[in-house]
């Protein structure tokens, strides 16, 4: 439990090399006290896993994964929450891999036993769906992206209603799939609606409603509209100077892009 502990705690404070070994040294120590199909020995190796990916090494983490969630699936069952959220984290690092169809095969697979165990608006299957979505947008499956998208946010908003950061968040999804997509007009009409949400829910200064006004200033750039977007920078670099702390990154980030809109 200490070894679990300092693994943790070392990953958190962006000790990930570290959390790796401490992590390995754990599973070790639950198989050899436990078993290897006992929970705990499993459990330690989707945690070993999830460490080997944030420490750059997804291709270790997919093959430990992979036992994890075979190991589930024989003591738990397909259908047992631990076992679908070893798969969650074996399709992450097939996608951290540069292996997208087996990480959109392993999200289809999450996705339609979510729905069967916890029911189709359940918050867990709407979050499955969404990364499904992604899975698909990073490759290049825009067409299924934009319908997975266009089905997690039509669920959020029944559940959670329009307002909720939930809501907002997969509404910005579909807008950055149809930008991926070149589909511009309906993307800078979510992009616009996405700032407006944010701005009614959080407020005008807030960093995330400054994130997202810097979002659709890109997109105008993009589209071709470019005083629009000189002229939403402008206004977004001057509102971050006054509500942000000096040398935040974001207002230096704009600041360059209204650089790159004057010289172009």
């Amino acid at each position: 439990m200490a070894d679990s502990q300092l693994a943790r705690a070392l990953l958190v404070t962006g000790h990930a090399a570290e959390a790796v070994a401490w992590s390995q040294r754990v599973v070790a120590g639950r198989t050899r006290t436990s078993g290897h199909d006992h929970p705990g020995t499993i459990a330690a190796q989707v945690s070993l896993g999830h460490t080997l990916v944030a420490a750059g090494q997804p291709g270790d983490a997919v093959t430990v994964l992979t036992e994890a969630a075979a190991g589930y699936e024989r003591v738990r069952g397909t259908g047992h929450l631990q076992t679908l959220s070893a798969r969650d984290e074996l399709a992450a690092a097939c996608r951290a891999a540069g292996k997208p169809a087996d990480a959109i095969g392993h999200y289809r697979r999450t996705l339609a036993d979510r729905e069967r165990v916890q029911g189709p608006r359940h918050p867990d299957t709407m979050t499955a769906r969404g990364k499904l979505a992604g899975a698909c947008l990073a490759d290049g499956r825009l067409k299924d992206a934009i319908s997975h998208y266009k089905r997690t946010l039509a669920d959020r908003e029944r559940v959670l209603g329009p307002d909720h950061l939930d809501t907002i968040a997969a509404r910005r999804n579909i807008a950055s799939a149809y930008h991926s997509a070149g589909k511009m007009a309906p993307a800078l009409q979510l992009y616009e609606q996405v700032c407006a949400d944010h701005q009614r829910v959080l407020g005008a200064d807030h960093p995330h409603t400054l994130a997202r006004r810097a979002e659709l200033a890109h997109a105008y750039y993009a589209a071709g509209r470019l005083t629009d977007a000189a002229t939403l920078l402008r206004d977004t670099v001057s509102r971050c100077e006054q509500a942000l702390p000096p040398g935040d990154p974001l207002t230096q980030a704009l600041r360059e892009n209204m650089t790159g809109i004057a010289g172009g």
